[in-house]
């Protein structure tokens, strides 16, 4: 699991994209605010409150701030559902990549919550990798870039996870993000 202190990864290998992909890319990543999540139906929007909730209380020791720690959980529920991806899923990945520091920088340079490569913001950014240190916009580019690796792997989670840190093929990072997903599950027990 992840080390405080330490970024588990972030060595993301740059490849080369058909045009096609790289507009698709960079249409994902276009920076705009998340929108304020709207609900069709009372419950919906109680499940969220619930999950939110729930959230934040297991994220209350990594990210004291309760303005922040909104504003994180709201956005990542926002990019992972936008990007088609398991919320907990991400909040995993999160937890190995950068143990929820926004400033964390890998020995391989990767930045920010998700250990973004810096290299992403020429190929399909404004090649300002200062960026990635914007919560949205770090969040925003990792869920684009997983949901591509996982595009590119057939849906195979674990050569998904295994390509986004620079190991594919080889188990323990895609265990690791396993393992902490499981942190990040949410059984939403409404009341009776």
């Amino acid at each position: 699991m992840a080390l405080p202190g330490r970024s588990y990864a972030g060595a993301q290998i740059e490849e080369p994209l058909i045009d096609s992909v790289r507009t698709a890319l960079t249409i994902a990543v276009e920076n705009s605010a998340p929108p304020v999540p709207e609900f069709s139906t009372t419950e919906a929007k109680l499940a969220h409150l619930r999950w939110l909730g729930e959230m934040s209380q297991r994220l209350l020791k990594k990210i004291t701030d309760w303005p922040t720690r909104k504003a994180f959980l709201q956005t990542v529920w926002y990019e992972s559902r936008r990007a088609g991806l398991d919320v907990s899923l991400v909040l995993g990945l999160i937890q190995v990549e950068s143990n929820f520091r926004k400033w964390a920088v890998s020995s391989a340079g990767a930045r920010g919550y998700m250990q973004v490569m810096p290299f992403w913001t020429r190929v399909i950014g404004d090649g300002d990798s200062s960026k990635l240190f914007h919560m949205q916009t770090n969040l925003r580019f990792g869920c684009v870039i997983l949901r591509h690796y996982l595009d590119r792997e057939a849906g195979d989670l674990f050569m998904t996870l295994g390509r986004y840190n620079g190991s594919r093929g080889r188990a323990p990072y895609p265990n690791a993000v396993f393992a902490n997903q499981r942190n990040w599950v949410f059984n939403d027990r409404r009341p009776d």
